[in-house]
């Protein structure tokens, strides 16, 4: 089979200045993609500020014969999420790929967490993927494509101690892809989620170095490169992490039906093995397959 190139296409990378975001943005401008650079250039709880970082990555890019152009817009911020989405129409006239990678941590235990670190992390990981996700729909329906890759964690999907403002924001953006792939569909629009562990600044205090080392950023690019591709599924989660690569679900298992007259709260418990057994569960596509899925036990099937 050909090798997957971006020749013609324009992607935006946000938190691309370093880690995961610098290593999608090297990566797509090596396929002949032209990269708007985006990261703020702040610290890792979002502190501070500056485009020097995202700067650094253009001239890389730059030295490897490709196009790229630097941005320090905040993702929470719409008149910079705004200037981004010019330049990168100024410039090339199209917008074909989203990255949505740029994050932050604040991690406490829920006791000690402020409502304003809960607030910010959320604002950053959910409306930073919302609002240039936003910024970029009706030019990728006009254009009739757009891929759109956006960042999930563990931490999400299973939960990680000291991380429930992350966590929430994390499948927040889980909720948000699995609509916006059903009205992306009519106009080729695909969107996938990835979930990565890798050895990133928001990672570095956490584990030995020698683990670290077999999760270089550049062990996950290669699933986020595929999920912005021509190729790409829509509504995937791909988790990834040192090589690995697997597909995350959510499940629903086929439960059973009550009835209606009478129904009480011991037949909940008393039945509690049935409506969790794992025989013929299910990953749906859309919420309306669990409704179906409602009407036909009810009828007997």
């Amino acid at each position: 089979m050909a090798d997957i190139r971006f020749d013609g296409k324009v992607a935006i990378v946000t938190g691309a200045g370093g880690g995961l975001g610098r290593q999608h943005a090297l990566e797509l401008a090596r396929r002949g993609a032209k990269v708007l650079v985006n990261d703020l250039g702040g610290s890792m709880d979002g502190s501070g500020g500056g485009s020097d970082a995202a700067t650094k990555v253009v001239e890389e890019i730059k030295a490897l014969g490709g196009e790229a152009i630097a941005n320090g817009s905040s993702v929470t911020d719409d008149a910079g999420v705004a200037l981004m989405v010019k330049q990168a129409m100024d410039a090339w006239g199209r917008i074909d790929i989203l990255i949505a990678n740029a994050g932050v941590l604040r991690d406490k235990s829920f006791s000690k967490m402020s409502i304003e670190d809960f607030e910010f992390v959320l604002n950053v990981h959910l409306l930073g993927t919302v609002k240039p996700t936003k910024a970029v729909w009706e030019i990728m329906k006009e254009q009739n494509y757009g891929r759109i890759v956006v960042t999930t964690s563990s931490s999400g999907l299973y939960g990680n101690f000291g991380q429930s403002n992350y966590g929430a924001a994390k499948l927040g953006i889980i909720g948000f892809m699995n609509t916006i792939k059903l009205e992306g569909q009519k106009n080729n629009i695909h969107i996938n989620a990835i979930s990565p562990v890798a050895a990133t600044r928001m990672t570095e205090g956490l584990m030995p170095p020698e683990v670290l080392a077999k999760l270089a950023p550049e062990y996950v690019t290669p699933g986020v490169v595929y999920l912005a591709s021509d190729e790409a599924p829509t509504g995937a989660i791909l988790t990834a992490g040192a090589g690995v690569f697997a597909l995350s679900r959510i499940i629903e298992t086929e439960g059973v039906y009550l009835g209606e007259g009478g129904l009480s709260v011991e037949e909940v418990r008393d039945n509690w093995d049935k409506i969790t057994g794992e025989e013929g569960q299910k990953a749906y596509f859309a919420g309306g397959e669990q409704g179906q899925k409602f009407f036909r036990k009810m009828a007997g099937g």
